[in-house]
């Protein structure tokens, strides 16, 4: 039986080109290899999952390389290629801050950096998780760091760069790593579903790349769990909001329904059947929120974008924008804010949810009122 390998080794990019969402990095990576204008010493930040170690290792790799492309990506296919793809090239060091963080440690690397590489151009250093370092090591680091050696180079990656102190920051060439969007991470899953020979829903990606934050290596890794569910076949999104006990757009839909009718007794029905499906109740009246946040966003045509849903939901909630107003909006909105702010005071928790559906629907009557009683006062007037 073959060895499974997770998603996120197995398609973990191998050049500049397959990096995903981070295209101001490696654009200006390559150019700093093209006009030769290499710092001494990179800082790589941000969250978790977004490449920030993978750009390291690609680094590495392409200066190295012995036959550059003409795009100047690594070819693959040259000695040093071949060693870096099979962990066993002796110009690239690895070092995790976070078990190796002693003064101790930082004075073994300094040793090791006065050897020259034996082959190829520079030593890479690639120091992971590098604000766990104690301040006694990153003093014993400065000098080096400063003037090293001009074959040595010093990738830094962390994803709290508050934490290093500012010595090392002004020592260091700074590359801030943005979360991805989730329309990049649910194209790479839809491009490893097409190698991995996996029929997936349109749907089921955009709800695994919304739920993993902006970090690739989460939605990899949620990825893998569904497929593993649902048998490596089919990837449907009914399987997906099940596996990650998620709410199906539906409630929300349902919910508003209710609010516009102004239907108390089926609101309560429906935050029921959700409690008996074993979600909480701060879930639910966060992602209504997130709802009528969208159905606002979608009654202006140049912010309808800024949902990121398939598109067959977004027309059903270009649908429902149009039968609320803006002022119910706001009011709904405020009312759920107001509830989530007071959720974890509440001592029935419960009622504190239905009392804000049975405010929000009285909204539409409300308005009603107010606005009858303008059109009053104008006739007398």
């Amino acid at each position: 039986m073959e060895n499974f390998v997770v998603s996120a080794r197995k398609y973990r990019p191998s050049n500049f080109k397959s990096v995903v969402g981070q295209g101001h990095i490696t654009t200006t990576l390559k150019n700093a290899i093209k006009n030769n204008h290499l710092a001494q010493a990179f800082l790589f930040c941000g969250p978790r999952g977004v490449g920030k170690t993978t750009c390291a290792r690609i680094l590495a790799k392409t200066i190295n390389c012995q036959n550059l492309t003409a795009d100047f990506e690594a070819c693959n296919e040259c000695d040093s290629c071949k060693a870096f793809n099979n962990n066993a090239s002796f110009n690239v060091h690895e070092l995790d801050a976070a078990s190796n963080n002693s003064v101790d440690d930082i004075r073994n690397l300094v040793d090791q950096v006065r050897y020259a590489p034996q082959q190829g151009q520079y030593k890479v250093y690639i120091i992971d998780e590098v604000h766990m370092l104690s301040n006694q090591a990153f003093n014993a680091f400065l000098k080096t760091l400063e003037e090293p050696p001009k074959y040595a180079i010093f990738i830094l990656a962390t994803t709290e760069k508050h934490k290093i102190i500012p010595t090392i920051l002004s020592r260091c060439q700074i590359f801030d790593f943005n979360r991805i969007q989730i329309n990049d991470i649910a194209e790479h899953l839809r491009y490893i579903a097409g190698e991995e020979k996996i029929e997936a829903e349109e749907e089921a990606l955009r709800l695994i790349a919304t739920k993993a934050d902006g970090a690739l290596r989460d939605a990899l890794s949620i990825f893998d769990l569904i497929v593993t569910y649902s048998a490596g076949v089919k990837l449907t999104y009914q399987e997906t909001i099940s596996n990650l006990h998620i709410l199906d757009y539906d409630y929300y839909f349902k919910v508003v329904e209710g609010l516009l009718a102004g239907n108390i007794s089926n609101l309560l029905l429906i935050f029921d059947e959700i409690l008996k499906n074993g979600f909480d109740g701060h879930n639910f009246i966060v992602g209504l929120s997130e709802h009528l946040r969208d159905l606002m966003v979608c009654k202006d045509p140049a912010t309808v974008e800024l949902i990121q849903v398939s598109d067959g939901t977004k027309e059903r909630y270009l649908e429902q924008s149009k039968l609320c107003g803006i002022s119910f909006l706001l009011s709904a909105l405020h009312i759920c804010n107001q509830c989530d702010i007071q959720y974890k005071a509440s001592k029935n928790q419960r009622l504190h949810v239905e009392l804000a559906l049975m405010k929000m629907a009285k909204i539409p009557q409300a308005i009603h009122l107010a606005t009858v009683a303008q059109e009053e006062s104008k006739k007398k007037a």
